[in-house]
Order: structure tokens, then C-alpha cells, then sequence
């Protein structure tokens, strides 16, 4: 304990008295914590602790950290000191301007990932229309659903069976490289699929995992996200995807044995934006409980 010790110099003294909290800031411009398959990210707090005549014990905690690029610049108003405050509660300078700051993030994510409008695409091969594709929005945020309806009900070529894969797209830089021309990888997430011969209308729901790291850049990683089409369709006429049968009471309609078929893909790209942290931290890999015995 304290009181053991001979206070035989002020190091000892200010250590004991003063280091009881620690506050360190993160580059706001950094980049989040990320797993990727050719580079890795990873934020940790190191603890070092050493009584007297005993060894030096560590420890190592894990945090996440996600990053909203556009705050970096942002000036808060000059006229923030007349905003209205508790009075029964007394904030540090320091405390205000973070809740000030994490507020502001709060509702640029909420502004960014509300706005809705119309995004239609015609879906066609070197044959003909297959149908339309609609989605109301390109950006969402990490825990959302992206949701998409398609209707063939106007094409021309017969769609027997789609996909969608919600996937991420990891290219390093070229100077990063491990060998010249390193491909880009790709990361499935969500996928839907589904069978749609004689299907005037269809959707799909794909959940953004709360464990995802949102789309950044860096000078050495580029993280994207994109939505993966594709797309399976008759190489005959829409007729010859039924064969009529009759029999004595009866007219039975049996799908064909074999069929000429065409397959194409298309990719989308969306924006993946970061979360709310306190709903991020539900899926959080690591104990919030950290303890070390010296």
C-alpha cells in the first residue's frame, strides 16, 4: 500500500496522486477498426502496472472505434454559449464539447441515411428487357436493412431465378501491394436468392451486420460496398417454359426437362455509413470487463 512506502522522492508521489485517470484523442480523420483480408486495424489500450521489488504486469483492452468522415472542419457556432444547459449540473469544458460533438454525428448520420427518393434501373441482356429494379436509397447506416423490389411483369426476356449478395470490396494500393496486379477481394455479407419463372413482382431484405466496418480510404486500404446481381434467364421464348398436357378430365401445365438458359451479373454500388456507437457496442467481440492483479 501507499503508506508502506518511503516517499523518498515527488515522482513517487505525483504517480500515486495523479494517475488515476488517463484521456488520450483519437485522430477524428483515422480509420476504424477493420479485419480485412489483406490488412487489419486494430485499436488497443495497453496498461502497464508495477508495485515495488515486483515484476511489470500488462494489460491489453480492446476497443472499436468507427469514424464519421465530414467533422473534421465542422465550426460550431458562435453563439453556442447562450444555448440552453441544466443548471444542476456542472460539465467540463472538455466533457461539453464531445457530447456537443457526438450529438452533431448523431443527427448528420440521421439526415444522411432519411433522405428517400426513386432509384429505378431497367435490367436487360444483349436479348431483350428482363425487368425493372427499384431501390429508395444508395446510403445507409451499419444495422440497417436494404431493401429492393424488382418487376418483371414488363420484360421481355422470362428471369427464372435472381441474387443479391451485399458484399464489400477490399483493394489495397498499388505501392502496398504484395505483388503487382493483386486482385481485389471480396467479402459476402448478406445474400438472397430466389426462384421467379411466372413471378410478376419480387424483394429481397438484406441486414447490414452491427459488426461491419463501415466504407473508408486510407493510403494504404479502400473499403467499398456494393450490392452483387445476378440474374438467370431463358434462352427461348416465354412460351416453350411450359408444356401443355391433356388428359381425360383435365389440361395439367409440366414444366420443360431441359432449357436453353442465359446468365449475366450487374454490381451496384451503395454507401455503408457508421452507427450509433451504443448500438454497435451490442455485437462487441470483447468483455467490457477488464481487471489486472499486481
Amino acid at each position: 500500500s501507499l503508506g508502506k512506502l518511503q516517499k523518498c522522492s515527488r515522482c513517487v508521489e505525483k504517480c500515486w496522486g495523479l494517475c488515476d485517470s488517463y484521456c488520450e484523442t483519437l485522430p477524428i480523420d483515422g480509420p476504424p477498426s477493420f479485419r480485412g483480408q489483406s490488412v487489419k486495424y486494430v485499436y488497443k489500450l495497453t496498461i502497464g502496472c508495477q508495485r515495488v521489488n515486483s515484476p511489470i504486469k500488462l494489460l491489453r483492452v480492446p476497443f472499436r472505434v468507427l469514424v464519421l468522415h465530414g467533422l473534421k472542419d465542422y465550426q460550431f457556432p458562435q453563439d453556442e454559449a447562450v444555448a440552453p444547459s441544466n443548471p444542476f449540473l456542472e460539465e467540463e469544458e472538455g466533457l461539453k464539447k464531445d457530447s456537443r460533438l457526438a450529438d452533431l454525428a448523431t443527427e448528420l448520420l440521421m439526415v444522411a441515411t432519411s433522405r428517400r427518393s426513386l432509384h429505378l434501373y431497367n435490367i436487360s441482356n444483349t436479348r431483350g428487357k428482363v425487368g425493372t429494379f427499384c431501390i429508395f436509397k444508395t446510403m445507409y447506416k451499419i444495422g440497417e436493412d436494404v431493401i429492393g423490389t424488382f418487376n418483371f411483369s414488363e420484360g421481355d426476356i422470362p428471369c427464372l431465378q435472381f441474387s443479391v449478395s451485399l458484399q464489400t470490396e477490399e483493394s489495397i494500393q498499388e505501392e502496398f501491394q504484395r505483388r503487382r496486379g493483386q486482385p481485389v477481394s471480396f467479402s459476402t455479407h448478406a445474400r438472397h436468392q430466389e426462384a421467379c419463372l411466372h413471378t410478376a413482382q419480387s424483394s429481397f431484405s438484406l441486414p447490414i451486420p452491427l459488426s461491419s466496418t463501415p466504407g473508408f480510404t486510407t493510403n494504404i486500404v479502400s473499403l467499398k460496398w456494393r450490392l452483387h446481381f445476378e440474374f438467370v434467364t431463358s434462352g427461348e421464348s416465354s412460351g416453350t417454359c411450359l408444356v401443355w398436357g391433356s388428359q381425360s378430365e383435365a389440361v395439367t401445365w409440366t414444366g420443360v426437362e431441359q432449357m436453353e438458359v442465359d446468365t449475366f451479373s450487374w454490381d451496384l454500388p451503395i454507401k455503408v455509413l457508421p452507427t450509433n456507437p451504443i448500438l454497435a457496442s451490442y455485437v462487441s467481440q470483447f468483455s467490457s470487463t477488464n481487471s489486472i492483479t499486481i
